[in-house]
């Protein structure tokens, strides 16, 4: 699997995302300044309610907008056999016989990909899975959050 194509998904994804969130920012900054929303009395907090929540969309903006920085600059490295699985790596874990396909991220953990028809989950080292996957080698067993205790699943590429 190309991992450029990883990235310009992840990158499409982010985009896509920053978009919505930031007319979703825009709307909610227009409430708090908006007439309508000033205080009729000292209990009226509709106002403060609306600022608060256009701070918040505010700082998603950012946090997104980061994370376009990163993966636009992330180095995708190559992973010769033995190497351990790191920042940027493809990982292949099959389990049951189903192969699952993680990209370890910086950010943007939890983003669920079609990459050249397969799904792709990205994770990042913070999340469970990640912490697993980090440092492993390809034919590592690896016990994944969520699955049976007595199912193990093994590492069968690193890319």
């Amino acid at each position: 699997m190309n991992k450029i194509a990883v990235r310009e998904q992840i990158l499409s994804e982010l985009r896509a995302e920053l978009l919505l969130q930031t007319r979703a920012a825009q709307l909610s900054r227009d409430e708090a300044i908006s007439e309508e929303s000033r205080a009729e009395n000292q209990y009226d907090t509709h106002s403060q309610e609306a600022a608060y929540l256009a701070e918040g969309q505010a700082r998603l903006v950012a946090e997104i907008a980061a994370s376009i920085e990163l993966y636009e600059s992330l180095t995708l490295p190559v992973f010769a056999a033995g190497t351990p699985a790191a920042i940027g790596a493809l990982v292949a874990v099959e389990a049951g016989g189903a192969t699952t396909w993680y990209f370890i991220g910086p950010r943007g953990g939890g983003l669920e990909l079609q990459v050249e028809g397969t799904p792709v989950l990205v994770i990042t080292p913070q999340s469970p899975v990640g912490r697993e996957l980090l440092g492993k080698r390809t034919g590592d067993v690896v016990r994944l959050p969520g699955k049976a205790a007595s199912s193990a699943a093994r590492i069968t590429e690193i890319s």
